[in-house]
């Protein structure tokens, strides 16, 4: 994915939701169906947590998930 800061991708492997009904859970792990959710209730949140939900949107949305293998624990 050209563009994409590799650092927000290890990011997303890391960092956990906030908030809501999957807090806690690592942003990559989130179902699509959550983050459909957020588009139809408003977008994604300000900021790098929007930013990241974002990516991780476009990753599971396009069949891109294996470009964060290298990158999970």
């Amino acid at each position: 994915m050209e563009g994409i800061n590799p650092q927000i991708l290890k990011e997303i492997c890391e960092v956990r939701m906030p908030f809501g009904k999957y807090k806690e859970t690592i942003l990559a792990d989130l179902p699509i169906s959550y983050l459909e959710w957020f588009l139809r209730n408003g977008g994604f949140p300000q900021g790098k947590l929007g930013m990241q939900l974002a990516t991780i949107y476009e990753i599971k949305l396009n069949g891109l998930m294996d470009l964060l293998k290298p990158l999970r624990r």
